[in-house]
């Protein structure tokens, strides 16, 4: 069967993922990528794609029997029609359209020309979604009473600049409707109104910004349903850092819980994590064997009701500063997370919590009016909201449970502060070679000292075990490097599973993890050990694990240095460090600069910049550091030579993390309190 030749119309910003996963099924054989289309050129296309900026043009000139549409909102209606007329099926990234009234023009096109468009709601391509209507159908938790979900992740103000419509609410009279509640977090609304699977009868919304923008950064929907079951949607793009967002469908007899960006469902006491089909490969099936697609346009009815009415609704309301942490790259509404939590507890919306940036006085009615509160809510004022205090915002017994702080990845705690959050299951392309993380890490002070997926280098991941080689398959992420050739895509990424926490406690905990290869089969077992460790002043992450081969056979660990490429021994622990810290420095006991100390074997490395100093100590490997591109360290595992696994590989890295710039005799110091 010949593969589907695709165009991606839009190669920038979320394209990249979409190149990604392209090359990922062009290696499986089901698609070829015929072309891009781009306002702006394209660099390191794969040989054979094509490259305009007229989409009609490229579709007719490539046959492409498939268009991915990943370009601005308010765009999506003239380029999908276009490429409907031009004869190609469509994968139209989210939302579908700006208005209801685009998203009709787009479906009567589709149903005039009688092909397939499919929407990128990815959460909907997951098992979990049926499971639960199963669950529900079964009568496991009763009648379901309503459905609340909530999600809060940080922007920083950059995110609303990196492009003219972002932050929108119209652009030059035409609407775009990028909010959070619409764009960055619409794949909450999009869950759980396919959970409920009803029809959309009413919409109340209520909008809020603390950004200095049009559109909305937090906001909350409820939504009647036409069976009359009641829907609640919380977001923010203002926390601290990311949790992540899930659903909960309340019953008369129990309740399930859905963390939609894991495929987790977890009910009375379970936990399952469901497959997911990718949406391409999902209607590559479509058009090849007649497969059901799982996002249909038309499944997507709801969501746009809901947009709809965020469209009609009036201007966010601004949350006045005082209710702020206003920093120097963000803006954070302190425990928004727990008001999102509250309200997907008592289907509640903001002004109901009695928040008070939400404008609610006694007396005084809602930013909005719809349906009236169902018997299910139960509102009343959310304790300890005041207004210039920077202490928590809520008390838990007050809230009761609040299950996004009980579900999320282990928290390290130091000095009785949140020094670090570990990313357990990340939503990641497999370019990437997706793999547990910790994002973010803080000094005792607040200040984040890693960075995720950074435009230099996206799968760089926080803090990770990472290894560019072992066994042949690619645990790094990005391309591998060939002898005589450079680097190359070759398909051969693989994946670290988590398995399950052999212990947890406040200051960390110890994990088993699977490290598959590209075909699935599981090439190495890790024991892992992350634990927070507190020194005086400041504290330390202190890392070990034990890499156990299951292949029956020797296992090499290979960087890129021991196949020509001079340097480049990076793989094993590593640290990736905020590319916008200013004046980075490194230096070990005796040397300074990043040539002097890269590929040093010091017992412990410094790297600072003018408001943080992170000592890495271990007592194996070469040093693979850099700073002048971007701020990264770790010890080599195969720095030049290949590393021979006949059965375990152990390592441990202790990172000492500080506030402020350190001198070599202060950092020295530290050292010599790490405990060995």
């Amino acid at each position: 069967m010949e593969p589907v030749r695709v165009v991606l119309a839009g190669a920038y910003g979320h394209g990249w993922w979409h190149l990604s996963n392209v090359r990922r099924l062009t290696e499986a054989g089901l698609v070829e990528l015929a072309g891009v289309c781009d306002v702006r050129p394209v660099d390191d296309l794969p040989e054979g794609a094509e490259f305009s900026g007229d989409l009609v043009e490229l579709i007719g000139r490539t046959g492409a029997e498939v268009t991915i549409l990943c370009t601005p909102i308010h765009t999506h209606t003239e380029l999908a029609e276009k490429a409907l007329r031009a004869g190609s099926h469509v994968l139209l990234e989210k939302p579908p359209a700006a208005t209801y009234a685009d998203y009709l023009r787009i479906a009567a096109v589709a149903g005039e020309t009688g092909l397939a468009c499919q929407v990128g709601f990815q959460s909907l391509g997951s098992e979990a979604v049926p499971a639960i209507r199963r669950m529900v159908a079964e009568g496991m938790i009763g009648r379901v009473t309503g459905i609340g979900a909530a999600g809060a992740w940080e922007r920083p103000y950059s995110y609303y600049g990196r492009v003219p419509w972002a932050g929108r609410r119209e652009v030059d009279g035409v609407p775009v409707g990028d909010g959070v509640l619409t764009n960055p977090l619409a794949h909450a609304t999009a869950t759980a109104l396919a959970v409920s699977g009803a029809g959309v009868e009413n919409v109340e919304v209520e909008l809020y910004r603390a950004n200095a923008i049009e559109a909305d950064d937090t906001s909350c929907v409820r939504v009647r349903m036409d069976d009359g079951t009641v829907v609640t949607v919380a977001v923010s793009l203002c926390a601290d850092r990311r949790h992540e967002p899930y659903l909960i469908v309340h019953g008369e007899r129990g309740r399930i819980r859905l963390t939609y960006t894991e495929d987790r469902v977890e009910f009375a006491g379970t936990s399952v994590v469901h497959p997911r089909t990718d949406l391409l490969e999902n209607l590559v099936a479509h058009i090849r064997d007649g497969a059901d697609l799982l996002v249909p346009l038309e499944r997507t009815a709801g969501f746009m009701r809901v947009m709809e009415a965020v469209r009609l609704a009036p201007e966010p309301l601004a949350i006045p500063d005082v209710f702020q942490e206003v920093g120097d790259e963000r803006r954070v509404l302190p425990r928004i997370a727990e008001v999102t939590a509250a309200s997907a507890e008592r289907l509640a919306l903001y002004s109901e919590l009695r928040v008070p940036w939400s404008g609610r006085r006694p007396g005084a009615e809602r930013p909005s009016s719809g349906c009236d509160r169902p018997e299910t809510a139960r509102p009343g004022p959310v304790p300890g909201l005041v207004a210039n205090e920077r202490e928590p915002v809520l008390t838990a017994h007050e809230l009761g449970p609040v299950p996004v702080d009980r579900e999320r990845g282990p928290v390290l705690m130091a000095y009785g502060r949140e020094v670090a959050e570990y990313v357990v299951a990340p939503e990641l392309p497999p370019t990437s070679s997706p793999r547990p993380y910790l994002h973010p890490v803080r000094t005792l002070g607040g200040t984040t000292v890693t960075e995720v997926a950074p435009g230099d280098h996206p799968h760089h991941l926080g803090v990770s075990v990472a290894i560019s080689d072992l066994g042949g398959g690619n645990f790094w992420g990005g391309r591998t490097y060939v002898r005589d050739a450079g680097p190359s895509w070759l398909g051969d990424h693989g994946t670290q599973r988590h398995l399950a926490f052999s212990w947890r406690d406040p200051s960390g905990f110890g994990e088993s993890l699977a490290w598959e290869g590209p075909d699935g089969v599981e090439t190495a077992r890790e024991a892992r050990s992350v634990r927070a460790v507190e020194l005086g002043g400041c504290w330390a992450l202190d890392v070990s694990f034990t890499l156990t081969n299951l292949t029956g056979g020797p296992l090499l660990v290979r960087s890129s240095a021991t196949k020509g490429r001079a340097g480049a021994g990076y793989g094993g622990f590593f640290w990736r460090a905020p590319g916008s810290a200013g004046d980075r420095r490194v230096f070990t006991a005796d040397a300074e600069g990043e040539d002097a100390v890269h590929g040093s074997t010091a017992p412990w490395l410094a790297m600072t910049s003018a408001d943080w100093t992170l000592v890495f100590v271990q007592r194996d490997d070469p040093w693979f550091v850099r700073v002048v591109e971007y701020p990264g360290a770790g010890p080599a595992l195969a720095w030049d030579t290949p590393l021979l696994v006949e059965h375990t590989l152990q390592r441990r890295v202790v990172t000492v993390v500080a506030d402020g710039r350190l001198s070599p005799r202060d950092a020295a110091a530290l050292v010599t309190e790490v405990a060995w």
